[in-house]
This record gives structure tokens, C-alpha cells and sequence, in this order.
């Protein structure tokens, strides 16, 4: 009987094991059609509580973008899949290529001083 349990297991591993592969190769692809659009892409992963790990994405050209992952596992493995080139903090040198437009101007404009609300969710 323990030898039933233990190949159950290690089904139940190893189905979990592909999901989270296939969700990594998912992102990659994500990540890849980025980088095709933007001429390249950097990024860094963020935790961000129960949700996952968020993949932040700077593009050459200043696009931004980010996508989620389940876990910071799943992130690291996209990342790597994808070839990006991770930075360990969003710091000052790498926030500085993120080129924002007007909708973001206007936007951040109406949560600090008074502009254009957000809509109601």
C-alpha cells in the first residue's frame, strides 16, 4: 500500500510540475512578442503577496509592461526560458528608460492633484 501512496505522489508532483512549466513557457512567449515589439526587453520580478510574482518589462525603445506569475518559481523560470535579462530592484538607473505617455501622465495626475478621476470599478 505505501508503494500506491508514493506513486501517487509523485503523480500529483509531477502533474504540478508540468502546469507550472506550461504556465512558464506561456509567459516566455509573452515575454518574447515584448521584446519583438519593443526591440528588446530588461525586467525584474516583484513579489507581490499571494497574487504571485509580478515580471516587470522595460523595453529598448521605453515600453513598459508587466505581466503575473503564480509563483516566483514560475517567474524565474519564464525569465529564464524567455532569455531576459532580470535586474535585482527597480532602481533609478533602470526606472529611468520607462518612457510614459499621456495616459499615464493623465492619470497619475487625477490620483494626486486633482485631474481626471479613475473610472469606478
Amino acid at each position: 500500500m505505501g508503494d500506491t501512496a508514493d506513486t501517487a505522489a509523485a503523480d500529483t508532483a509531477g502533474a504540478a510540475e508540468k502546469k507550472q512549466d506550461r504556465k512558464a513557457a506561456k509567459l516566455a512567449k509573452q515575454i518574447g512578442a515584448f521584446a519583438k515589439q519593443h526591440g528588446g526587453v530588461e525586467g525584474q520580478l516583484a513579489h507581490i503577496g499571494q497574487a504571485g510574482t509580478r515580471i516587470v518589462l522595460v523595453g529598448a525603445d521605453g515600453g513598459w509592461g508587466d505581466l503575473v506569475a503564480p509563483t516566483f518559481a514560475v517567474a524565474q523560470l519564464a525569465a529564464e526560458k524567455a532569455g531576459l535579462t532580470l535586474h535585482d530592484e527597480f532602481d533609478g538607473e533602470f526606472a529611468a528608460r520607462v518612457r510614459t505617455g499621456p495616459y499615464e501622465w493623465t492619470r497619475m495626475a487625477g490620483i494626486q492633484i486633482g485631474g481626471p478621476e479613475n473610472p469606478a470599478a
